[in-house]
């Protein structure tokens, strides 16, 4: 590490505000800050927006908005390139003054114009990488680039170095596209006379099949993530596990500790594969941990309207049904589909059913089969803690001894009328001892009403 460093780390994120919050920018602003939390430091924050044609407004809230909900605080003031015009422009008037750079005549699609090029020396740079070692380039077949369309259109190499100086930032923390962006940065610092930054480049996020990401393969906007149902607490895990992981068997984090266990020394050479079925799984353990009133308002959310309105009326059934939707989902947006398959309705009005559905398998006595209703009537009529432990505790017997299935199945289906729903039981104990007895006495009559034709 360069002794010459500032004592205050200090590292930066500046995203183009020329698209939407990109899920691998997320990966690059976590880095950066937790690298900057852990020292005691501080990570700037500056939307590189020197491409007025593709550079907008709604762009910039997007990101703004992503990091806020992230959780990704930076220090200072929003510094934007756009209006740093004059500070730029002095800079190439002293490079061009010092013959570091020139204004090069040239012709582009059959019109004659000017540029700013870099004189470049032709030799090789060596610099230290936090995660790949030592790294050595030639720039002599970078020949002279250009820094600048003109003294007021500085472009990107130039606008980094001097933005990162100007900032004094001490780590630069990015990806690895970026390497070969570096040789002529450094060629830059040296030109203009500032400290070389500490550079740290990080693994590309790739495909499961080690292709470069694409929106197919999950490099969708952190935006699409929010809307699918994704905590922002199990991105933030799952980013920092995408090219590090801290050496031991635990994959669970808050993002606290993560600034405390996180060492960007032991971030991975290697391509960090994008697992989604391994975001799931994070996903559903932060699921998990959320308190009950967090959990209850999140579901919210994705609830439609006239769902909504039904639990307003039964809000007893809602926390009720919680705790099964909790053990259900690994992302929220699966609510929406189960209120679309049904499989709600069952909580707040009596299902309608086929009645030659309600047999066990090859069974079809309609007879044995009242029975068997008239007698689960008979036994949760006596259970006084009428909770899904003593409603099993108390048919267990009777199921055990008729057959489990011939009992428990028909009990199951008349509840909800679905062939897939939760156990009789935690049906029981969400309806209640009288709806549950009522719904067993409506199918008793449609056994009666089937019966007597």
């Amino acid at each position: 590490m360069n002794k010459e460093i500032t004592k205050k780390i200090i590292t930066r994120l500046p995203p183009s505000p020329t698209g939407l919050f990109h899920i691998g920018t997320a990966r690059t602003a976590l880095f950066n800050y937790l690298f900057a939390r852990q020292n005691n430091g501080k990570m700037l924050f500056r939307l590189e927006d020197t491409d007025k044609e593709r550079s907008k407004k709604e762009y910039e809230e997007n990101i703004i908005s992503g990091l806020e909900w992230l959780g990704l605080d930076y220090d200072g003031e929003i510094s934007r390139q756009s209006e740093k015009t004059e500070i730029y422009k002095k800079y190439l008037e002293k490079m061009i003054e010092s013959k570091f750079a020139y204004i090069s005549e040239e012709e582009k699609e059959g019109q004659r114009g000017s540029v700013i090029r870099f004189k470049n020396p032709n030799k090789e740079i060596i610099f230290q990488d936090l995660i790949r070692g030592e790294i050595k380039f030639n720039t002599t077949e970078l020949g002279d680039f250009v820094i600048a369309k003109s003294l007021d259109e500085p472009l990107y190499h130039l606008t980094v170095v001097i933005d990162d100086f100007e900032g004094k930032v001490t780590h630069v923390i990015r990806g690895e596209d970026h390497i070969s962006n570096t040789p002529r940065q450094i060629l830059i610092q040296e030109a203009i006379g500032v400290e070389r930054p500490i550079y740290a480049h990080l693994p590309l996020i790739l495909a499961p099949d080690k292709s470069k990401m694409s929106k197919r393969a999950g490099a969708t906007s952190l935006d699409e993530y929010k809307e699918i149902g994704y905590l922002p607490q199990a991105i933030i895990n799952y980013l920092a596990l995408l090219g590090w992981n801290p050496g031991t068997e635990e994959e669970i984090f808050s993002l606290e500790e993560l600034v405390e266990k996180f060492d960007i020394e032991k971030v991975h050479k290697g391509g960090a594969i994008f697992n989604i079925e391994k975001l799931n799984w994070i996903n559903k353990e932060h699921i998990k941990l959320m308190s009950d009133e967090d959990f209850k308002n999140k579901v919210s959310e994705f609830l439609s309207e006239e769902l909504k309105i039904k639990i307003k009326d039964n809000s007893y059934i809602f926390e009720k049904m919680l705790s099964i939707i909790k053990e259900r989902i690994e992302k929220f947006s699966e609510i929406i589909e189960m209120e679309k398959e049904g499989e709600f309705d069952y909580y707040f009005s009596n299902p309608e059913f086929e009645l030659g559905k309600i047999f066990w398998k090859e069974e079809n006595d309609y007879s044995v089969l009242q029975t068997r209703m008239e007698k689960c009537i008979e036994i949760l009529n006596s259970v006084e803690n009428f909770t899904a432990e003593k409603i099993k505790e108390s048919l267990w017997d009777y199921a055990t001894e008729e057959g489990r299935g011939s009992v428990l199945w028909p009990l199951r289906y008349t509840l909800s009328g679905k062939d897939k729903s939760p156990d009789p039981f935690v049906l029981a104990d969400i309806l209640g001892k009288e709806e549950t007895i009522k719904r067993l006495n409506y199918v008793i009559e449609k056994i009666n009403s089937k019966t007597e034709k």
